[in-house]
């Protein structure tokens, strides 16, 4: 009697899990109470500045938020981005929109805060002069890469085009970082990376350092989930159209 080998069995790629994803996982819980912290000890343990009063504490937020959305987020932009382009890598691609949403969200803390400062210091909330005009232009165009990614639906093209874009938006950050010396301004110069002292006292230098540390947990934290978040999404794609 003739025997059949045993069908076997049809296997399919296992379904991505969201949830392995966490809204807050414990290191984004830790860098929150790191900023909340750090916000506590600028407006309750921390002198009040002689000339600028309470709202010189917004420093302690403003300075930090622009250290992670325009040193930090956009050269990491613009690193993934060309790396995309050289090895054609997707995590590099997942990289570049991760940083590109946190820098978003980075200057525009900036963008909220400045003002808030600008209306104590210069008795207005706008000023549009250099360091100001070309922060926002660099925010649009981070803004303009995230739309761009959204525009275009082939995976392959939209990473290739974002790419270029996103390697072009690194090279007005050392624009917006000298332009407090090529033009004059309203804005103030460097306070602490400055070429004699830094001019804080120490309890402010302390305050400000402790905060540069809880907004760049802050900063890592949030882009450890966008990555994550960003793969998982490329795969049920990958699956939906499988």
């Amino acid at each position: 009697m003739a025997t059949h080998p045993p069908a076997s069995p049809v296997t399919s790629a296992p379904t991505p899990d969201w949830r392995s994803v966490k809204g807050i996982d414990a290191f984004l819980a830790v860098a929150l109470i790191a900023v909340i912290a750090v916000c506590v000890r600028a407006i309750w343990f921390t002198p009040v500045d002689a000339m600028l009063g309470a709202a010189q504490k917004i420093f302690y937020v403003h300075v930090p938020a622009a250290i992670g959305g325009l040193y930090i987020a956009c050269p990491l932009l613009a690193i993934s981005s060309l790396g995309y382009l050289w090895i054609k890598d997707e995590r590099l691609d997942r990289l570049a929109e991760a940083s590109a949403e946190v820098g978003l969200l980075f200057m525009g803390l900036v963008l909220v805060t400045g003002p808030i400062w600008a209306r104590t210091s210069w008795g207005t909330w706008w000023v549009w002069e250099a360091r100001i005009t070309s922060t926002v232009f660099l925010w649009l165009m981070v803004l303009g890469y995230l739309v761009l990614r959204g525009a275009v639906e082939t995976p392959e093209s939209r990473a290739r085009l974002s790419a270029v874009m996103g390697g072009l938006a690194v090279l007005l950050v050392p624009f917006v970082h000298l332009t407090v010396r090529l033009f004059r301004g309203m804005h103030p110069g460097p306070v602490v990376l400055k070429p004699e002292a830094p001019s804080l006292p120490p309890e402010m230098l302390t305050t400000f350092l402790w905060a540069n540390l809880a907004f760049l947990m802050l900063f890592f934290a949030l882009l450890r989930i966008r990555f994550r978040w960003a793969g998982l999404r490329n795969a049920v794609t990958a699956l939906e159209t499988a």
